[in-house]
């Protein structure tokens, strides 16, 4: 059963799992969005991309993906992915850590002006 979509600025995501020690979403992105440049103080982040072209900037070091592509976010990471390509970005992220509220990102930069 699919869970419902939860819409954003930039694309939206499904909870596929979530657990006491892991949490897992299906996340798409629209072409030429990306999400804000963000860290977490309480889980790191694998990502595995489905579909698309994505820039993912890490630390400030950019990674290009692409289907089949994954990368490890660790915790405390200033991280972002960007749509680049001409379709929708779709990438698997498995949280890791103590706690996978969406209180625990702290936006850094915004292009939807989500920054405090």
């Amino acid at each position: 059963m699919r869970q419902v979509q939860d819409r954003r600025p930039w694309g939206f995501f499904e909870v596929l799992a979530d657990a006491a020690d892991h949490k897992v979403k299906r996340i798409t992105i629209f072409s030429g969005k990306r999400l804000s440049l963000q860290r977490h103080r309480q889980r790191s982040e694998h990502w595995f991309v489905l579909q698309g072209e994505a820039t993912v900037t890490c630390n400030e070091e950019e990674h290009q993906l692409r289907p089949g592509d994954s990368i490890d976010i660790p915790c405390g990471a200033s991280h972002r992915i960007a749509n680049v390509g001409k379709e929708d970005v779709v990438f698997i992220e498995v949280q890791h850590g103590d706690y996978f509220g969406e209180d625990d990102i702290e936006r850094l930069q915004d292009d939807f002006g989500r920054v405090p």
